[in-house]
C-alpha cells in the first residue's frame, strides 16, 4: 500500500521550502548548498555613470565666431544618470539561476515582472509573505509583482488553493483577501491542512474544499455560488493548466520561489534566506532594467 508523503513543508521551516522532489518530470536546477553567511544588506546602489564629458558641439564656420557666452549657453548632450554595477556576491548558478531558454511571464505586463511562486498551504510562503508585500510596494515604476500558485503537493491541498486563488483573481477579490487567506490557513486554522493536534496532515477526504474557500471569499465580496461556478469553468481549467506548465518551465523545485521576467529563478536555499531573496530580486530587477 502506498504511504502518504510526509509533511514536507513544515519541517525545517527556517530555510526549508515546500518541495516536490517526487515530480520527476520537472526540470531540476543545480543543487547548491546555501551560503554559510549570506549577507542581509540592502540591494546594491547604482553608481553615477562615468561616460565622460558631454559631446562637443561642432564648431560653426569661421565667418561666424561664437562668443564665450553663447558657448556657455549651449545645452550639454544627455548622459545617463546612473549605471548598473554587477555585485560579485551574487553568483549566477549558485545564488540564482538563469532559465534557458527564457519563458513567458505569468502576466501580460510590458514591465519587468517579479513573480512569486507560492501556495497558501506552504508554511515557508506564510513566513515570507509579509516581506513579499513590502517588496511589491518597493518595486520601481518599471516593475510589477505577479503571483503563480502551484499544485504539486496534493497531500497538503495545494491544488485546491491554486484553483481558489485563480478564481478569486478572476473575480477581483484575490488581492484584498490575500493576507486574510494566510491567516485562515495558519492562524484561525479554518482552512488548514493540518490535523487538530498540528502534528500531521488531515486525511485527504477531510481537507478544506472549494466550497469552504467560497465561504471564505464571500467575506470579501464574492458570491459563493458564482465562485464555485467560475472555479469549475473552462477558463479556470485553462489557467490551472498554464500555471502548472509555467512552474515546470521555470524549473521550480519548491516554494517560495521568485522568478524575474521569466529569465531568472531565485529559491530560498540558494539565496540564503528570505531577506536575501528580496535583496536578490531587487538586484535582478535592476539588472533587467539595465539590459544586462
Amino acid at each position: 500500500m502506498l504511504k502518504r508523503l510526509p509533511f514536507l513543508c513544515t519541517a525545517l521551516l527556517a530555510l526549508a521550502a515546500c518541495s516536490h522532489s517526487n515530480d520527476s518530470s520537472t526540470p531540476t536546477a543545480p543543487s547548491t548548498p546555501a551560503p554559510t553567511a549570506a549577507p542581509a544588506t540592502s540591494a546594491p546602489a547604482t553608481t553615477p555613470a562615468t561616460t565622460g564629458s558631454a559631446a562637443a558641439t561642432p564648431a560653426p564656420a569661421a565667418s561666424a565666431p561664437v562668443s564665450a557666452a553663447t558657448a556657455a549657453a549651449a545645452p550639454a548632450a544627455p548622459t545617463k544618470a546612473s549605471a548598473f554595477v554587477e555585485d560579485p556576491k551574487w553568483v549566477e548558478g549558485k545564488n540564482y539561476f538563469r532559465i534557458e531558454p527564457a519563458q513567458p511571464k505569468v502576466s501580460n505586463t510590458d514591465k519587468i515582472e517579479v513573480a512569486e511562486v507560492f501556495s497558501y498551504a506552504c508554511p515557508s510562503c506564510n513566513a515570507f509573505h509579509p516581506m513579499v508585500d513590502r517588496l511589491a510596494k518597493s518595486l520601481p515604476s518599471d516593475a510589477v509583482m505577479a503571483y503563480l500558485p502551484v499544485s504539486f503537493m496534493p497531500q497538503e491541498n495545494f491544488p485546491m488553493f491554486q484553483r481558489a486563488f485563480l478564481t478569486a483573481q478572476a473575480l477581483g477579490v484575490a488581492d484584498k483577501a490575500n493576507d486574510a487567506m494566510y491567516d485562515a490557513v495558519w492562524k484561525t486554522k479554518e482552512l488548514s491542512s493540518e490535523n487538530a493536534s498540528g502534528q500531521g496532515l488531515k486525511p485527504m477526504s477531510e481537507l478544506p474544499t472549494l466550497a469552504d474557500a467560497a465561504k471564505f471569499y464571500a467575506k470579501y465580496g464574492a458570491d459563493p455560488k458564482e465562485f464555485l461556478a467560475v472555479a469549475n469553468s473552462f477558463s479556470i481549467n485553462t489557467q490551472v493548466k498554464r500555471a502548472d506548465e509555467l512552474v515546470k518551465a521555470y524549473g521550480v523545485e519548491g516554494t517560495p520561489t521568485i522568478v524575474i521576467d521569466g529569465k531568472y529563478r531565485i529559491d530560498l536555499r540558494a539565496a540564503g534566506g528570505y531577506a536575501q531573496m528580496v535583496e536578490l530580486a531587487k538586484y535582478l530587477v535592476a539588472k533587467e532594467a539595465a539590459g544586462k
